[in-house]
């Protein structure tokens, strides 16, 4: 069955007026006492409510809330903590955990948590991510050309875990292995859809396993909330029969990003990826563009092919006090490969953001994004740190 939505999500701008009076209660910069002749300035009452419920936040979950037209109404619960695993390591830049638990009311479960562990001195990092969903997925179709207004609906269950082990061996430069195991199951696709007629790979599911190796340089001043520096991450995959992955095929991704700081606590960032895939590559498993870190405004998987390219710029600015605002641009496309690649065949993103500070010690934001596309696409986004 074919159907025509009128956006692939929908803003819900109350809601996002209710976190906003939320949150500020929870994040707040360390307050700075000034001296002067006679005595320290007091910390204004926002200043110490802020205080004391940043550590409130901490602690606590934050409930979530969205509408998309394949789930429904989604409510969950999110969790977002950054520390230091050992308090002798005052050199590391500070390690990461996240959960996040969401239910729709058409049937959608999602649950997972990543960690982005930093140890002995910034000499090891570890990237981890574990994920449970069974839901409903729009599919438009494979390539660059496919029509927003016809797309088949797709259920299928996942689990998935991956992992990065990097260890330093120059000055930011970090070198180690990746490994990645999925497992898709349960897929029905509608009775007539392209996927079937076309005998797509992927169709029948299965278990996908990946070995392979990553190198990253790294010169950021904060890994979540960056203003300067540099980072740039490859990462190639190998997915072969010996290891029990039931397609065979090779996956590279590339992120290349850039931190300025022009003036004051103004930051202009730039970010630069591709995806190339290759072999028996199920179609679950194809280079996506979309989502809430790239090209937001499209719906993620909208466009799909072996290959993706994108890039963006996003400038990040103070407002006042724990408040900031974003704008950013990006273009991008995929292709069946890097020969394929046209100019006339880029797509715009754009969109505004609101940043709100969680965690004053480590300079964190709670991120509120608004995304859009040509031709009506857009995205709404609430997520912790940045984009990129």
């Amino acid at each position: 069955m074919i159907y025509t939505p009128k956006y692939p999500y929908r803003p819900f701008l109350l809601i996002l007026l209710l976190i906003c009076i939320y949150f500020p209660s929870r994040a707040q910069t360390d307050s700075t006492h000034t001296t002067d002749t006679t005595r320290a300035k007091e910390p204004s009452k926002f200043d110490r409510f802020n205080k004391k419920a940043e550590a409130l936040f901490k602690i606590i979950p934050v409930p979530l809330y969205s509408y998309t037209t394949e789930a429904g109404h989604i409510f969950g619960l999110a969790k977002y903590n950054l520390l230091h695993f050992s308090k002798k390591d005052t050199i590391s830049k500070p390690s990461k955990l996240s959960e996040v638990f969401t239910v729709s009311t058409n049937g959608r479960i999602n649950a997972s948590v990543s960690t982005e562990m930093v140890l002995k001195e910034n000499k090891y990092v570890i990237m981890g991510y574990i994920n449970y969903k069974k839901q409903p997925e729009f599919i438009y179709g494979i390539g660059n050309d496919i029509s927003k207004n016809v797309f088949e609906e797709v259920q299928y269950s996942r689990f998935q875990f991956s992992a990065t082990a990097l260890q330093q061996w120059f000055k930011n430069f970090y070198a180690g292995a990746a490994v990645t195991v999925s497992d898709y199951f349960s897929i029905q696709p509608d009775s007539n859809s392209f996927l079937i007629r076309d005998n797509v790979p992927g169709l029948k599911g299965g278990l996908t396993v990946g070995v392979g190796l990553s190198t990253a340089y790294d010169s950021r001043d904060n890994r979540y909330n960056p203003s300067k520096g540099a980072y740039a991450i490859g990462t190639v995959l190998f997915h072969p029969a010996f290891l029990g992955s039931a397609y065979q095929f090779t996956r590279l991704d590339i992120d290349l990003r850039k931190y300025f700081n022009p003036w004051l606590k103004h930051v202009i960032a730039l970010q630069a990826t591709t995806t190339y895939t290759d072999g028996d590559v199920p179609f679950y498993e194809l280079a996506e563009m979309g989502g809430d870190n790239k090209m937001r405004g499209y719906y993620m998987g909208a466009y799909r092919d072996n290959v993706l390219v994108d890039a963006q710029v996003e400038y990040r600015a103070p407002i006042w006090n724990i408040f900031g605002a974003t704008a950013w641009a990006g273009t991008g496309r995929v292709a069946n490969s890097y020969s394929d690649l046209s100019l006339d065949g880029f797509h715009l993103s754009y969109g505004l953001g609101l940043r709100i500070r969680v965690d004053s010690k480590n300079n964190t934001n709670l991120r509120f994004d608004m995304g859009f596309g040509p031709g009506g696409w857009q995205g709404f986004y609430i997520n912790f740190a940045e984009a990129f």
